[in-house]
């Protein structure tokens, strides 16, 4: 099969800006174009725990010839999920292999991890079960030829969300530095006041709560603009309204503080399912915004 961009930018337009099965569907236009398992090249070591909860688990994928000393930057990724679902692998798919497999693909080390859900684990649950895989990594990376002092971190959805988090409070878990982040698809404010819209049940279940005042305080908005920690968004052309305003309000914050934007791609063609599952395709315009990101935060 041809891949035609034209094309599928046509059918993702079409979708719009679907929440439901018709957006979540169009990531199999990208499908096609993936690898499938058995990857060939790469060292894939599945499963590996960095804390003691049954979803304290990592995937790493590495060059088969990594040796300590290739100081390779490293991309840990944070699924999606709605703070409810979600996993680090969909067996039989592409779904989530696609973006460490692309960062190996890229001379970097990819890492894939998953994390405890709501409702039966709330805030912090997410930035401690972050801490901790950084914390492993960063132990861990230099053997499969990592640099642990280059580790980037790069979550999408509710995960874009818990990384913001992590950000902006580590404090709160003592989180291990990081040298970069990558936000796609995220809101960094749930409360009223921010986004003009009612806080929902999947937020409700992380949070704990859906008081306007609590959520402010939760909210990573004040400290994604103070923090020294290089960040990059992503906002894909069809994500949903809430988004808009989640990305309009931080612009607005960071603009005031700084009188610039901060680092942000528009991700065109894109609705909030298929920006990532077109990383390790042809379609390759995020995957340079990335490594060029990536690029401009060495000294």
């Amino acid at each position: 099969m041809a891949f035609d961009i034209r094309e599928i930018a046509r059918k993702v337009r079409a979708a719009g800006r679907a929440m439901g099965p018709e957006g979540f569907q169009s990531m199999s236009l990208y499908t096609p174009f993936h690898e499938k398992e058995p990857y060939k090249n790469v060292k894939l070591e599945r499963d590996l725990k960095y804390g003691p909860d049954e979803r304290n688990r990592l995937d790493v994928f590495s060059a088969p010839n990594a040796a300590p000393g290739d100081n390779r930057d490293v991309i840990i990724f944070v699924h999606g999920g709605g703070f409810v679902q979600g996993d680090k692998h969909t067996p039989g798919s592409p779904y989530n292999d696609n973006v460490p497999l692309w960062a190996m693909r890229n001379d970097l080390v990819g890492v894939n991890m998953t994390y405890r859900l709501a409702p039966q684990h709330k805030w912090p649950s997410g930035i401690e079960d972050i801490a901790g895989a950084v914390d492993w990594v960063k132990k861990n990376i230099r053997a499969r030829g990592g640099n642990p002092d280059r580790v980037f971190i790069y979550g999408v959805s509710a995960g874009a969300m818990h990384v913001g988090m992590y950000v902006s409070h580590s404090h709160v878990v003592g989180g291990p530095p990081i040298a970069g982040a990558i936000l796609e698809s995220g809101v960094y404010d749930f409360s009223r006041e921010a986004t003009g819209i009612e806080p929902n049940e999947r937020q409700a279940a992380y949070f704990g709560t859906m008081d306007n005042a609590k959520l402010k305080e939760m909210a990573s908005v004040k400290g994604l603009v103070e923090t020294k920690t290089p960040c990059l968004y992503v906002l894909c052309e069809y994500d949903p309204p809430l988004f808009e305003a989640a990305h309009s309000l931080l612009i607005d914050a960071y603009m005031k503080t700084h009188g610039c934007w901060p680092n942000i791609v528009r991700l065109m063609g894109h609705n909030h399912f298929t920006g990532t599952i077109a990383l390790n395709t042809p379609d390759d315009y995020l995957g340079r915004q990335i490594l060029t990101f990536i690029e401009n935060t060495k000294g």
